[in-house]
């Protein structure tokens, strides 16, 4: 089976909000086969990129990908702001999680081609922080379980992302400094499902810190002909862990610390159907 192949049997899962129970196809050996597949499959999908989330691999498998990080699409139908409790429909039989994260928007466009950032150039990309819950989503239950060329092969593993209230703003007199170790401490958030906290942590949580992270995800995407454009979102990456979330089931992430005011976002989920195979 061909990786375009591949990509039209994960699209057609997630159209008709259709459980996978195995992979439809080859696992793809490397990420760059798995990037392959994720870009026929943003052909395929044919809506808007309006961000991109990060995400992490597991520690025993960053040598063998010679990566810490990968990458998945944010579409314009999958994106919602948070206004009162947001409904969310997620697959049934497949895998769905809430995941709390820290929202950074680009201010400028990247430049084409330039694939090395350092913290200022990465500082440069963003001008503000956003409060954040990315919506892990697959057709496939198994998804994390079969490692992460699989994981960037489904977009990442990303169903939608709920922004939040502005945490940060950041200008041409900001500093790595305003993003170090001491302050994104500051910067903490709760997880609660159905009224249990099931997770507590924060912008702490990022291996090497967001601007390392977003540099990494500039150049990544450059390097695919997909420059960071102004108003982009980036999903920075989960802070709280990755919680399974059920259709019917309600969360709410509080998001606390001395640098802003409190916030949180309620979200419920519903059935995922045919008829709505996307939030929008």
């Amino acid at each position: 089976m061909s990786l375009k192949e591949i990509a039209q049997n994960l699209v057609s899962a997630r159209r008709s909000a259709r459980a996978l129970s195995d992979y439809p196809g080859q696992i793809p050996a490397g990420l760059s086969d798995s990037y392959a597949i994720q870009e026929e499959a943003i052909r395929l999908w044919d809506r808007p990129v309006v961000g991109w989330k990060i995400g992490r691999l597991a520690p025993e498998r960053q040598a063998e990908h010679g990566t810490e990080r990968l990458a998945g699409p944010i579409f314009e139908t999958v994106f919602k702001p948070s206004e009162g409790e947001v409904e969310i429909p997620v697959f049934e039989n497949g895998f769905a999680a809430v995941e709390a994260e820290f929202v950074f928007r680009i201010g400028v466009d990247a430049e084409p081609g330039k694939t090395d950032y350092t913290e200022v150039e990465a500082l440069r990309l963003i001008d503000a922080l956003f409060a954040g819950i990315e919506m892990a989503g697959s057709p496939l239950p198994t998804i994390n379980k079969l490692g992460p060329t699989v994981v960037a092969s489904d977009f990442g593993n990303n169903f939608g992302l709920i922004l939040g209230a502005k945490l940060a703003s950041f200008d041409e007199t900001s500093s790595p400094e305003d993003l170090s170790e001491v302050v994104v401490k500051g910067y903490g958030a709760t997880t609660r499902i159905d009224g249990e906290i099931v997770g507590e942590g924060g912008l702490f949580t990022m291996p090497g810190g967001p601007l390392k992270a977003i540099g990494w995800l500039a150049g990544h995407l450059a390097a695919r002909g997909r420059p960071l454009k102004k108003g982009q979102l980036i999903s920075s990456g989960a802070t709280t862990g990755i919680h399974d979330i059920l259709p019917g089931q309600t969360s709410v992430v509080s998001y606390e610390g001395p640098h802003h005011a409190a916030a949180e976002i309620h979200l419920k989920t519903v059935a995922l159907t045919e008829n709505r195979p996307e939030i929008g």
